[in-house]
């Protein structure tokens, strides 16, 4: 029933300019807020690991090491690394007439990753799948 003659009801509408500008102060709040994050200031500290030395006979195992300059040495002695394939031929020529044996890499808390992975990956080239690295003790 409608007892009110004549009166027209108006239309409720939405009125987006005090909503935009409500969503513009909270991307300008988020924006502002928020941090973003630069590799180059990550704080990393590698674990340690503790443990019984492994009492598995094996064959003599081949002893690589890197120093944080990237120098690489196979059984104490010095060698040069120019790329991966001559690299393996060293690892080949250190473990003489064993088929597969087992590559210790011995790697300085600051040398590079990618000093360690070519190393990995000339072990791969030479057809040396077992991989063990040394590791300090707590203290």
């Amino acid at each position: 029933m409608n007892f009110r003659r004549g009166y027209n009801r108006d239309e409720p509408e939405i009125n987006l300019i005090p909503m935009i500008d409500v969503l513009l102060v909270v991307l300008i709040f988020l924006m502002v807020t928020t941090s973003y994050g630069k590799f180059s200031e990550l704080q990393i500290n590698l674990p340690q690991a503790s443990g019984e030395e492994s009492k598995v006979p094996t064959s003599k195992p081949i002893t690589i090491a890197v120093d944080a300059s990237e120098h690489f040495a196979i059984n104490g002695s010095k060698t040069t690394f120019k790329d991966v394939n001559d690299f393996a031929q060293a690892l080949r020529k250190a473990a003489g007439d064993q088929t597969d044996p087992s590559i210790v890499i011995t790697a300085d808390a600051k040398a590079l990753h990618q000093s360690v992975i070519n190393i990995m990956e000339s072990a791969r080239v030479a057809g040396y799948g077992r991989i063990t690295f040394t590791t300090q003790n707590q203290q």
